[in-house]
């Protein structure tokens, strides 16, 4: 099979080559998928995950990626749940070889059934975006209605899905992002925009939503309410709210929550930016030009 494979960690994205592989094998409780659209994070190469097994020996030659969408091609022993040819979505594991290949073998937990209407690329743009987008808001933060939330990156595959999350359960949302963003964001259902790199204040807010890190989450931290929360995926936060919490997460797989994120998106309630759609060679330059492009840049791997 065809695989995009990286093969030295300090080459970074110039190292991404177009490869054949052989077909994975498929372990107890495992699926195969046969891919259809692939998704990424540009900054997984940096990822320890993707270089080294769980007990962290190095298994390069390595195939990134963690978002799919496609076809069960094989199921592994005491792989129940599932059935061949069943549509799916969801996350590959962290340690072992990912999305970006015509087969993939991932633990059967970790994807959800997806219904035939929804589109392979649309799916491909949910699952590390949607799940981090609600865990951080209901789970961590534990938004309710009625609250003021501001999100950090709010044009970005995470960031959209966010705002229309928070908009959807009653919440009051503030989008904060670049200046040419302002018409996404407004049109996600964000009540307001906030230019990312404007120093005015936006308002006591009840919860942070944040996606960048660094400077614009320390300021941001300083329109927290007391006593409120800030939840970030870019790096353990330095400061944080008086009185409040402010927590770093990483997202964990979830197949139910999978499943209530495809009904909302069936609902026309939740719709997932895809930014860019590359076939499998154009990898690379995906990688390197993913953090300039709104939205959630797709792989297309099979027809």
């Amino acid at each position: 099979m065809r695989a995009i494979t990286a093969r030295d960690r300090a080459a970074g994205v110039a190292g991404l080559t177009l490869t054949d592989m052989p077909y994975p094998h498929a372990a107890e409780n495992d699926v195969i998928v046969r891919v259809h659209a692939a998704g990424f994070t540009p900054g997984e190469l940096d990822w320890p995950g993707t270089w080294t097994d769980r007990a962290g020996r190095d298994r390069t030659p390595t195939t990134p990626g963690h978002e799919l969408s496609g076809t069960v091609a094989e199921l592994g022993y005491g792989t129940t749940g599932l059935t061949v040819g069943q549509r799916v979505f969801g996350l590959t594991d962290w340690t072992r070889n990912g999305s970006l290949a015509e087969f993939t073998a991932v633990e059967a937990r970790n994807l959800a059934p997806l219904a035939a209407d929804v589109d392979h690329t649309v799916a491909a743009a949910l699952p590390i975006s949607g799940l981090t987008a609600w865990q951080g808001l209901f789970e961590h933060a534990q938004l309710t209605t009625g609250q003021t939330v501001l999100v950090n990156g709010a044009a970005g595959g995470v960031g959209s899905i966010a705002v229309q999350l928070a908009r959807d359960a009653g919440a009051r949302v503030i989008g904060v992002g670049r200046a040419d963003d302002r018409d996404v964001v407004l049109g996600l259902g964000a009540h307001s925009f906030v230019d990312v790199s404007d120093p005015r204040p936006a308002g006591e807010v009840d919860v942070l939503f944040d996606v960048i890190g660094g400077d614009v989450l320390e300021r941001s931290t300083e329109l927290v309410r007391p006593g409120g929360t800030v939840v970030t995926i870019a790096a353990p936060p330095t400061v944080r709210p008086k009185d409040g919490r402010a927590l770093f997460f990483v997202v964990e797989p979830d197949r139910v929550r999978l499943a209530d994120l495809i009904r909302l998106v069936r609902a026309g309630r939740l719709k997932p930016i895809v930014g860019e759609v590359r076939p499998l060679s154009e990898t690379a330059s995906a990688f390197a030009r993913d953090r300039r492009t709104p939205g959630k840049t797709i792989i297309s791997v099979a027809g």
